[in-house]
């Protein structure tokens, strides 16, 4: 596999570690790679988020798009993820899929970190909207920084 964004004929292949963390330098946990520029996207956009044990990612905080339909690829390690008034648990590998308009937010309540990746249409613009207090604080996740 060639790393760091190494141009093909017809594709591309990212290495996320090379992609920058937009989460570097700030108290909140994991990693968040957002992949879209990296790959040369055109139609989808990608993000690969480490999520680390014990760790609420958003804090309590939802977010929901208005016209974004979301698939999240869990790969490894377990999720505690919200969809609307559902609190699931979700081991990977799995896949969840959420409708525009649905709030959403997930946290690592577990002893693993949970690696998962998030695709959707590519819009080129942000239709997120963030939900403050969507969820009561997890006393299984209240690391504050890594």
């Amino acid at each position: 596999m060639d790393a760091g964004g190494s141009r093909r004929q017809g594709h591309r292949v990212v290495d996320p570690a090379e992609v920058a963390n937009w989460h570097e330098g700030t108290d909140v946990p994991g990693d968040y790679r957002p992949l879209t520029e990296a790959l040369d996207a055109r139609q989808l956009a990608a993000t690969f988020v480490e999520v680390p044990p014990h760790t609420d990612f958003e804090r309590g905080v939802g977010h929901l798009h208005e016209e974004l339909e979301e698939l999240y690829l869990i790969s490894r390690g377990t999720l505690t993820m919200r969809c609307g008034e559902d609190v699931m648990q979700i081991s990977g590998p799995a896949a969840v899929r959420v409708d525009p308009g649905t709030t959403r937010s997930y946290r690592n309540e577990g002893d693993e970190p949970v690696e998962m990746w998030i695709v959707s249409r590519l819009l080129g613009y942000s239709d997120s909207t963030k939900v403050p207090e969507f969820w009561s604080a997890s006393s299984a996740a209240d690391r504050r920084s890594r």
